[in-house]
């Protein structure tokens, strides 16, 4: 089947991106703050135990992020005036309330990203579909007291029927399709693609590659360097996903300190949002 959601479009013939400022990259936090299911098997530190219920050792380890990590990844963030893009299960709304706070004092971002990230929405039919997309985002516009702009689906899943579904709710963006450096235009009317990024991700790079802490900050800088570089025949974005659980922990937590004080202190950078390159976008690109 052809993807008939967007057109093949080279980055090398585009007309140049300009972001405010003269910045060259846009960087965004993509911060997941998930509610997992107890006895549904999901993300997992140990396989083996992952069908049991209850499964205390992959289900606490999961826990740690919203009772722990997050908070140290909050203190890092502000140290460095970095407001996240929120990728929110509406269900935080309810079992974490003290995480909803602090993102409200702090004004941050917030994505609709699915109930929980034990359901997953592929296989829904298309009326199924708009019922829990609603209930998704009018929970987290009730809660956040924002109506969330951008969307980034559990597992990053969609239907065929997603994006149209999220316009007609008022969104504007998704983050699934993480195949740009650049926002592009969906032949959805008025839905954008925002670059995110399955390799640049905590939870890829710790957990699946293995990667030590030393090693996450090159790739970080790494990435950066080369979109900066890039950036040279039109504006970048860099998005970093981030999930609590694992950048949290406390052995990993002072290497996305030290990453993020590169990219904060270099010139040329757009600390900002998805929603802010996203409407940017949709301002200023043809």
């Amino acid at each position: 089947m052809d993807n008939m959601l967007y057109d093949y479009s080279p980055i090398a013939e585009r007309e140049p991106i300009r972001w405010p400022g003269g910045a060259r990259v846009a960087f965004y936090i993509g911060l997941n703050v998930e509610h997992f299911q107890l006895g549904v098997a999901s993300t997992s530190l140990n396989e083996a135990t992952a069908g049991l219920l209850p499964d205390p050792l992959n289900h606490g380890w999961r826990d740690y992020g919203p009772r722990v990590g997050i908070w140290r990844i909050i203190e890092i963030l502000d140290r460095h005036g970095i407001r996240p893009s929120v990728l929110l299960n509406s269900a935080v709304c309810h079992q974490y309330p003290h995480i909803i706070k602090a993102g409200r004092d702090r004004d941050w971002a917030w994505l609709a990203h699915g109930r929980d990230n034990s359901t997953l929405q592929a296989d829904m039919s298309e009326q199924d579909e708009l019922r829990y997309l609603t209930e998704v985002v009018e929970t987290i516009e009730q809660a956040t007291g924002r109506r969330p702009r951008g969307w980034l689906g559990p597992a990053l899943t969609e239907t065929l029927h997603t994006p149209s579904l999220l316009a007609d709710l008022g969104l504007s963006y998704v983050l699934d399709w993480t195949c740009d450096d650049q926002p592009f235009r969906l032949n959805v009317p008025g839905m954008l693609s925002v670059p995110y990024s399955v390799e640049l991700n905590d939870l890829g790079m710790f957990m699946m590659q293995g990667m030590s802490g030393p090693d996450f900050v090159r790739v970080v800088t790494d990435q950066f360097d080369r979109l900066y570089a890039d950036s040279a025949a039109g504006g970048r974005v860099m998005a970093l996903a981030l999930h609590p659980f694992v950048i949290g922990q406390a052995f990993r937590a002072g290497y996305l300190d030290q990453a993020l004080s590169y990219l904060a202190e270099h010139p040329g950078v757009w600390l900002t949002t998805s929603d802010e390159i996203a409407e940017h976008y949709l301002r200023t690109a043809p």
